[in-house]
């Protein structure tokens, strides 16, 4: 009997639609040779998604974890893909790949798509998580399209409970200090269904933001980037401009969120979602910068999962 090569992940509260989806594309994938493991509330009695992939890990019999996402589902030829990677680079660790708007998605799903594949929506995250790009070793990936071979997981100790959102970044530096390397390539493409814009993407933005503050100051080696900064010096500047009156950098910003604006109707061929993907890149601007800060200086943080 063939050992199984990939062992598929899914944390989720309870059973849902988007699961039934992601289990239906899975048995169309062109490689077969997997397992699926669905770790819910009722199994791991708890909501901490951490604790649900480790406890999948456990009981994994692949050589390679592969972690989805419940509202996520992978392109038909996603596994054949990343055995192409293995045996190309069998020596990495842990691959990866963009993560695409389902075209399902409704308006206001879409909206937040092209806001997370526009350059300035997706900021410090990189345009390549959200859109086909080269291929490359990357330094922080989140789970909804993460694969790593089971050893080294075991190894390094899995994924550390006491933080989510964020887990996913303190496991990738413990890989990147552990002298293994995560390899982003195009062909290993996932499709996440984005949350709805203004609410629901504003709620998840606040978690980023909050996360990516406090690790920016307790792990600086992957979240301490500029590209995560600039929210907060964007945030800042707005704020004071009644102090100052230096009015050149917003002629600057409202000129990029109008070429973003452009470069978006022309890809989704919609004004509505035109106008509200850049409305929703300032409002995001403006909580994420000011989160950001918020989160820089707590000592701690804990978040409630979604009920």
């Amino acid at each position: 009997m063939n050992k199984i090569l990939f062992s598929i992940i899914i944390p989720v509260r309870l059973e849902n639609d988007y699961l039934q989806e992601t289990r239906q594309k899975l048995l169309l994938q062109t490689n077969n040779n997997f397992e699926l493991i669905v770790i819910t509330d009722k199994i791991s009695k708890t909501a901490n998604p951490c604790i649900k992939r480790n406890l999948g890990a456990k009981m994994a019999k692949g050589q390679y974890l592969c972690f989805l996402d419940d509202d996520s589902y992978p392109n038909q030829d996603w596994l054949e893909n990343i055995s192409k990677q293995i045996k190309e680079h069998p020596n990495y660790a842990a691959f990866c790949g963009p993560a695409l708007t389902p075209p399902t998605n409704n308006i206001l799903q879409k909206a937040s798509g092209y806001l997370w594949s526009s350059i300035m929506g997706s900021g410090g995250a990189g345009l390549y998580r959200s859109q086909i790009s080269k291929p490359r070793f990357v330094d922080d990936y989140p789970t909804v399209n993460f694969i790593v071979k089971k050893s080294v997981f075991d190894q390094i100790g899995g994924f550390n409970p006491k933080y989510w959102p964020g887990e996913d970044t303190i496991f990738c530096l413990d890989l990147i200090n552990s002298k293994h390397q995560i390899y982003y390539h195009p062909s290993i493409v996932v499709y996440h269904h984005r949350r709805e814009i203004l609410k629901e993407h504003l709620a998840q933005t606040n978690r980023y933001a909050m996360h990516r503050g406090h690790f920016a100051r307790i792990f600086p080696q992957n979240s301490l980037k500029i590209g995560y900064l600039i929210p907060s010096l964007f945030f800042i500047y707005f704020i004071s401009i009644p102090l100052h009156r230096f009015l050149l950098p917003l002629y600057l910003y409202l000129l990029l969120l109008g070429l973003t604006f452009i470069d978006i109707f022309f890809k989704s061929k919609n004004i509505f979602v035109a106008i509200l993907s850049v409305l929703t890149i300032f409002l995001t601007h403006i909580t994420y910068g000011y989160l950001f800060i918020i989160g820089y200086f707590s000592r701690d943080l804990k978040f409630k999962p979604r009920s």
